[in-house]
């Protein structure tokens, strides 16, 4: 087992002055979640439209299809990452992902309207996003300086919102053209998403170019070493045993697993895109037919600024853009709450949004990435998404209900509560250097 020449993952280095390169590999990984991003978005505007106007499913029949495929795709992320993780399988275990939601779109246009056939598109098409996404945030944490990672990230992320922005463009532009021809787009998206994963086959490097992380990497040192064999009782560069050992194995790093329960924490109190969107809707009553562009406005801010957010990151740790961004996300619901004018809430909450994600998707994974050891980043960022991702769905039932039964000011009230009583826990448990060597070699 090697330990990671990370130094401090929070406050990196003084920078040589020497502006560096983003790694070849992060931008072939951008292309390639560019190309999937135009594909699956193209197919996620249009969907509701074609559920509930095409085929006439209710509002709740809808929900229930896209909750269910979301909550497997926050389990089967765990499983993606322990299998890259073996072997080294990120190239093959992200393919397969890539490819699985690729096809999804096939079993969309062969579904002819049943629902049980359309479910287990939208089923696969989510598992395929599950299996790929630790894989793939690995390999940007492999062939990345560790001191950089907060840019690597941030123009990943650039690149990843290109496609969110360009694929509901498409879709909408294919259904102006064909008249309103849903097949039309699934078949384009399913070309578009062939060559996505194409991509990923020729550019993307496997196991045999090796990472950077290992070239870098030095040996642990005597004290950590005496350590472990005192702690394991077995030589340290052989493979930890135990099927779980390798998934939840950083959990016994200290500032690792303060990293876990912060995104569990915070994501309890985040509520989902969607009820933002309702709310402000339902706020300033523009014309529905506008709402599908709302996404459009946030994508552009986040385009925009996760490049200098995971630059700011790199420069001034870690930890403080991630709170940061929640304090954006906090100010937009109070926003929304704020008896302001129409001018100022709807550019206002979408900036906010995009600030928020800007400051928060990639830095998380940055600040994750130095406390995980060789053979233990997919598997380790696969536990930060599970546990952030299972807290958002959980809160998105715990705010649709409050919505439900008490109204959305109130339950937006709570959020907001929910959020500052987040943020505070957040402050003190997140970590800003790591714990003792003996530890991050765990």
């Amino acid at each position: 087992m090697y330990l990671a020449t990370t130094g401090r993952p929070d406050a990196p280095p003084t920078p040589s002055g020497v502006r560096r390169r983003v790694p070849g590999t992060v931008l072939a990984l951008g292309a390639v979640s560019l190309v999937t991003d135009v594909s699956s978005e193209m197919v996620t505007a249009v969907l509701p439209l074609y559920l509930v106007l095409g085929l006439g499913l209710s509002p709740l029949q809808f929900g229930l299809l896209d909750g269910l495929s979301t909550g497997a795709t926050a389990l089967v992320r765990l499983l993606g990452g322990a299998t890259a993780d073996r072997g080294g399988r990120h190239k093959e275990v992200g393919g397969l992902g890539y490819a699985l939601s690729a096809c999804s779109r096939l079993g969309l246009l062969l579904a002819g309207g049943a629902t049980g056939w359309i479910a287990a598109s939208l089923a696969a098409d989510r598992l395929g996003k599950g299996v790929r996404t630790a894989p793939r945030d690995a390999l940007i944490t492999l062939h990345s300086p560790p001191e950089d990672l907060g840019r690597a990230f941030g123009t990943h992320r650039a690149m990843d919102t290109t496609g969110a922005l360009l694929g509901p463009l498409a879709a909408f532009a294919l259904l102006w053209a064909t008249a309103d021809a849903y097949d039309a787009v699934f078949a384009v998206s399913l070309c578009v998403g062939a060559f996505g994963v194409l991509l990923w086959v020729l550019l993307v490097p496997g196991r045999h170019r090796g990472s950077a992380r290992r070239a870098r990497a030095v040996p642990a040192e005597p004290r950590a070493r005496a350590v472990l064999l005192r702690r394991f009782g077995r030589p340290i560069d052989r493979p930890m045993g135990g099927p779980f050992d390798g998934l939840f194995g950083g959990l016994r790093v200290p500032g690792y697993r303060r990293i876990v329960l912060c995104a569990g924490l915070l994501g309890a109190a985040t509520i989902g895109d969607a009820f933002l969107y309702l709310l402000l809707q339902r706020r300033l009553a523009f014309d529905p037919t506008w709402f599908p562009f709302l996404p459009l406005g946030a994508a552009g801010v986040y385009l925009l600024l996760a490049v200098p957010a995971g630059r700011l990151a790199d420069r001034i740790g870690r930890r403080a853009p991630l709170l940061y961004g929640h304090t954006a996300l906090l100010l937009a619901y109070g926003l929304l709450l704020a008896p302001l004018p129409y001018p100022v809430v709807l550019p206002g909450v979408l900036l906010l949004l995009g600030v928020f994600y800007a400051t928060t998707d990639g830095v998380l994974m940055a600040l994750a990435g130095p406390f995980l050891t060789e053979g233990r980043q997919a598997s380790g960022l696969a536990v930060v998404q599970t546990a952030q991702a299972l807290a958002r769905l959980g809160a998105a039932v715990a705010f649709g209900a409050l919505w439900t039964a008490s109204g959305p000011e109130t339950a937006l009230v709570v959020a907001l509560l929910a959020l500052t009583a987040a943020l505070g826990g957040a402050a003190r448990l997140l970590p800003t250097t790591p714990s003792e060597p003996s530890e991050r070699s765990d």
